[in-house]
């Protein structure tokens, strides 16, 4: 639904934010963001609201730009991130999507890994008790329904490889250097 009118039952509310690594999707129910996605261009971006409202047995509305009410507050917040003044998060998040062990680790990312640090795949599986499960957490990171809030580019190869990331990895290089992991690109 892409409509002015606001569903009267369960309900999520979406747009598509133009962000310095391309367009993210954004969706949001009463309990929280409960969605972030990469590479949501207009091809792309109902697709990916159909498969959320199949999920979460939800209604879309999408306000028009200025008029959100449950995504004002994440839309800002993002803003002030790409802008270098937000280094912290805090927005109710709704973790229906992410469940067990992914949703452990993604919590454990999320509590211990602070803007500017990185952690390693291997470490991240030991701080959650379970040593030698690197390539699970791998998993969990890609498996993650919200990007950048829960800032899976933060997790690293042991050996200092970059590691893969679900909006690929310019974005991720553009994320590190943002945060002051890594050094901006001349050009």
């Amino acid at each position: 639904m892409d409509s002015t009118e606001r569903p009267r039952g369960p309900h999520l509310e979406w747009t598509v934010l133009p962000s310095e690594i391309g367009p993210l999707l954004l969706a949001a129910t009463p309990e929280g963001l409960v969605r972030v996605e990469f590479h949501a261009g207009p091809d792309r971006a109902g697709r990916m609201i159909d498969a959320l409202v199949s999920r979460l047995g939800a209604d879309a509305w999408r306000p028009e730009p200025g008029r959100e009410v449950l995504l004002a507050e994440p839309i800002r917040q993002l803003k002030a991130y790409f802008a270098g003044t937000l280094r912290r998060f805090d927005l109710p998040l709704d973790w229906r999507l992410s469940s067990g062990f992914n949703r452990q680790v993604l919590l454990e990312l999320d509590r211990s890994v602070p803007y500017g640090s990185v952690v390693g795949y291997g470490e991240l599986a030991a701080r959650v008790g379970q040593p030698g499960a690197a390539q699970a957490v791998g998993n969990a990171m890609g498996s993650n329904p919200l990007p950048l809030v829960v800032a899976c580019h933060r997790v690293v190869e042991n050996d200092g490889g970059i590691g893969g990331f679900g909006g690929g990895l310019e974005a991720k290089r553009t994320l590190l250097a943002l945060e002051g992991v890594l050094p901006r690109p001349l050009f």
